[in-house]
Formats: structure tokens, sequence, C-alpha cells
């Protein structure tokens, strides 16, 4: 009898269409869900799917991404994605415990091991309303610092290299030593006598 019973489930769920692989051909990302079309590896035609993600993450997959599709109820034409792949643009390599976000230009975040993340780009932009703080010992820099504002700074300022300073309307308050010779305090000759000290 118990044989007989599941002979009967299995030819029900034979005729039910199980989950199955596929390759995404185009991708609509301006409603509220993500739509996926393609098609499954064995013909399958696939419109207008839905792509779920997890929450506060969204990707438009380029074509040639692989899916998990999941036919809802059974039914092929009323299927939704839940997972994609791209094994070509894939951040390969990665350490147990190690996390990325990549692109097919070659852009990526990498969590990796040790504590450290790296950000490869071409162009960085970051747009904070309030404000940006670093809470680190060291900022480091290898090429140019441009700023299009005030610079304000404590602990003083040290600087090596180059050609010099150059500061449109440059005012000091204090006084300037130069060649071991206070500005303030100098004296020089002046037509056979010694000069007073310069004059505010």
């Amino acid at each position: 009898m118990m044989r007989e019973v599941e002979k009967r489930v299995s030819r029900m769920l034979a005729g039910v269409r199980q989950a199955f692989r596929g390759v995404i051909s185009g991708v609509n990302t301006d409603g509220p869900v993500v739509m996926v079309r393609g098609e499954g590896l064995a013909g399958e035609s696939g419109v207008d799917e839905e792509l779920f993600q997890h929450y506060g993450y969204t990707s438009a997959p380029p074509a040639g991404t692989m899916k998990i599709v999941v036919p809802i109820g059974g039914k092929t034409s009323h299927s939704i994605v839940v997972a994609t792949e791209h094994a070509q643009y894939r951040v390969k390599a990665l350490k147990d415990g190690e996390v990325a976000i990549y692109t097919d230009e070659g852009d990526s975040i990498v969590l990796s091991r040790g504590r450290v993340i790296n950000i490869k780009t071409k162009t960085l932009n970051i747009e904070a309303e309030d404000s940006v703080n670093f809470k680190t010992p060291t900022v480091n820099m290898d090429h140019a610092l441009n700023v299009a504002e005030q610079i304000t700074g404590k602990g003083g300022l040290s600087m090596s290299g180059g050609d010099g300073a150059h500061i449109d309307n440059l005012r000091v308050d204090l006084d300037v030593v130069i060649g071991n010779k206070s500005f303030n305090g100098h004296k020089h000759p002046e037509t056979g006598s010694i000069t007073d000290t310069p004059v505010v």
C-alpha cells in the first residue's frame, strides 16, 4: 500500500517544475523589483522574472550571468530568480571569511583577512551632507591633494621637498626666521650705519 502511495506521489511531483538553471539576457531595474529575462539551460523561455535580492543590496546583472530559477507553484510561467553568478567577472582566490563586491568593469571592494578593506576603481566619489570623519593616526597619500576651500589644522605643519610654498596674499603675523636670521629682529648696514629693526 505504501509503495503504491509513493509511486503516485512521485508521478505527481514529476509533473511539477523544479528549480532550474539558466542564463540572463537582459534586465530592467526601473520598477519596484528588478526584472530579468533569459532562458533556461534546457531552452525554457524566461520573460519578466522577478530577481529577488537581499535588503540593502541591488544589482543589474550583465548579459551572460547565470541564474537559479524557482517556478512558483511548479509553473515555469510564474518563476522567480533567487541567485545569480558570473564566472568571468567574479573575484577569485578569496580566503575563508572574505567578502567581495565586484562589477564587470573590474571595480571591486574586498573585505580581506586581517581587517583590511581594499577598494579598486578608477574614480571614487563620496557625497556626505554633513561631514566625513577619519579616526586614525595617519592618512597617507601618494600624490597631489587639491582642496577647494579653507584648510584648518592643529599641531603644526611639516613639509619637505618641492620648490617651496605658493600662497596668494600670504600674511604672517608672527616672526619668520630665514637662514637663522629673524625677520622682525634683523638689522643690516645702510649708508655707513646699522639700521633699526623693521617698522610695522
